[in-house]
């Protein structure tokens, strides 16, 4: 039976979820010198956030186990062995040639290495950049010299064994489905594939074994037949299932987890959980499902064949890492979050900030500062300006440091200022490139149908600020006096002078900029073209 974290364990209050997990593991195998924790993906296409949860979860063991003392490795599998089943959504329709044949054996469409390493290259560099140190494992490799040969010839030696397997864990529905006749899929399964000598393609079928290491195979596309040795030619792989049983037995994998599609009930956790033991003869790992990651604000599930998937470079670009890392950390692995392309992401960030300022007063539970730590997070800097911030000052100097740091001294806002140049970036990249909606920009004429609204009295107001900013005020806090100055009125109580201001806001907003509300005003008027302010405020 296959050997899962409970939710009792997962849930135990006072402890954070890794360490209660790194836990139960030692409970469980408390002999072992190394542990092993293991991720694996293939790389068909740019590696998306989604797998990103199993890797973090990984992680997160990985450093509590080493938080107790143990000795760990991080074993990342890059399944670059399996055929390419599809042409991916914006890649030339030319490839289809290469269809079933080896990631590792297409060309890259960039022409630098092969398919598979374009992919492998970026997600290697991005784990790096995020702090996560594996191991890597390359299926190729691993296959081509030899390393797996054993494990071929004990899995093909108890393929029946492996068939009965798969068989339990099929509904009477699927088998119907698939027309199975139990003794003939026995009799007639074999648990690999084999790539054809003459076109590459594991579009073969297998007619012959001998019960060691030679086969005979036709290619169903020339329709030639083959004898080989596999342990020579090394052109055999297995299917997935087996190859995951396959390497846990190779590496001696303690902790898995991996998405809940697999670890339904006689799911792919469930089969190669009983692969592993009764075919290899070994422990299998301790599993863990986690609950998928939405993507608010693009409007599209992530999928890497539908070529709207989302990699963490995408991500990076707005979040900052130990942010990102916290949103996996802080969660349950049963529980679902969201990342975001919209304004969500400034909640994330004002709540991310509170909890660092938190921190640092000491407020926090054991747990939530555990999910900080994970994450890197204890170590950024208190006090950084809010991701709300930039975005508003940034757009109007152009996304320039020094006129941001400028404003925020002169209306007396202590931001740490090593976060400006950094959360301005992030702004940007939130703006431009994925809300472009929210931007704020000038308008090119005058806002003629909204001055046609306008009382005398509010004509007045405007006027009174037009002829304060022809005086050519530079100093930002000046601005910002006069701006609440202007609509008051003698005999005004405390609530009417509010709604007199917001009323002057808003007006100065529309003739502006088109709209009722803007970035802070008195800012926006000293970043603003001058002359271009006047004209559009002129309604005389």
């Amino acid at each position: 039976m296959a050997q899962r974290i409970s939710k009792n364990i997962l849930q135990a209050d006072g402890i954070f979820w890794g360490k209660a997990i790194a836990e139960e593991i030692i409970r469980q195998r408390p002999e072992k010198d190394v542990y092993v924790v293991s991720s694996g993906i293939s790389p068909s296409g740019p590696i998306h956030f989604g797998n990103f949860r199993e890797i973090v979860t990984q992680h997160v063991v990985k450093r509590e186990l080493e938080q107790l003392g143990k000795k760990v490795r991080f074993v990342f599998v890059w399944d670059d062995f399996d055929a390419m089943r599809k042409v991916p959504a914006g890649v030339d329709e030319s490839f289809a040639e290469f269809l079933r044949k080896p990631l590792s054996a297409i060309p890259s469409p960039t022409g630098e290495g092969n398919w598979a390493q374009v992919h492998e290259r970026v997600f290697e560099a991005t784990l790096k950049e995020f702090g996560i140190e594996t191991e890597f494992l390359y299926q190729t490799q691993a296959y081509k010299s030899g390393q797996y040969d054993a494990f071929l010839k004990t899995a093909m030696q108890k393929r029946e064994v492996i068939a009965r397997i798969l068989l339990r864990h099929m509904s009477d529905k699927a088998k119907a489905a698939k027309e199975i006749v139990e003794e003939t899929y026995v009799a007639t399964f074999y648990p690999v594939s084999v790539f054809s000598s003459w076109t590459g393609k594991d579009t073969t079928e297998i007619l012959a074994y001998d019960g060691e290491s030679t086969i005979t195979y036709r290619c169903l596309e020339t329709g030639k037949e083959e004898t080989i040795d596999f342990t020579q030619t090394h052109q055999m792989k297995f299917a997935w299932k087996v190859d995951w049983a396959m390497r846990w037995a190779l590496m001696g994998v303690d902790f898995e987890s991996a998405g809940k599609d697999h670890n339904s009930p006689n799911g792919s956790f469930d089969v190669s959980s009983d692969i592993v033991r009764e075919v290899f003869e070994a422990e299998g790992p301790i599993g863990l499902a986690y609950e998928f990651i939405g993507i608010q604000g693009l409007g599209a599930k992530m999928s890497g064949s539908k070529g709207n998937a989302v990699t963490p470079g995408q991500l990076v670009e707005m979040y900052e890492i130990p942010l990102l890392l916290w949103l996996y950390a802080r969660k349950l692995p049963s529980q679902r979050f969201d990342l975001a392309f919209n304004s969500e992401i400034v909640r994330q960030y004002s709540e991310f900030d509170r909890e660092i300022e938190l921190l640092h007063k000491g407020e926090l539970s054991d747990v939530r500062v555990e999910a900080l730590k994970v994450a890197g997070a204890d170590m950024t800097p208190v006090n950084p300006i809010p991701l709300r911030q930039a975005i508003a000052l940034g757009q109007i100097v152009q996304w320039d440091v020094k006129k941001v740091v400028f404003m925020l001294t002169s209306l007396q806002m202590d931001y740490n200022q090593a976060s400006v140049a950094s959360r301005l970036q992030k702004a940007r990249a939130y703006l431009e490139t994925y809300n472009r909606e929210e931007m704020v920009a000038l308008r090119e004429e005058m806002n003629t149908g909204y001055q046609a609204t306008l009382t005398a009295d509010r004509k007045a107001a405007i006027q009174q600020l037009r002829q304060f900013l022809q005086s050519g005020e530079e100093q930002i806090d000046v601005i910002e006096k006069e701006m609440y100055e202007i609509p008051k009125r003698e005999g005004m109580d405390e609530k009417e002078l509010k709604m007199a201001q917001r009323a002057f806001f808003t007006d100065v907003y529309n003739l502006l900029i088109g709209k009722d509300t803007g970035p802070r005003l008195s800012t926006f008027l000293w970043a603003i073209d001058r002359q271009k302010a006047l004209e559009l405020l002129d309604v005389s």
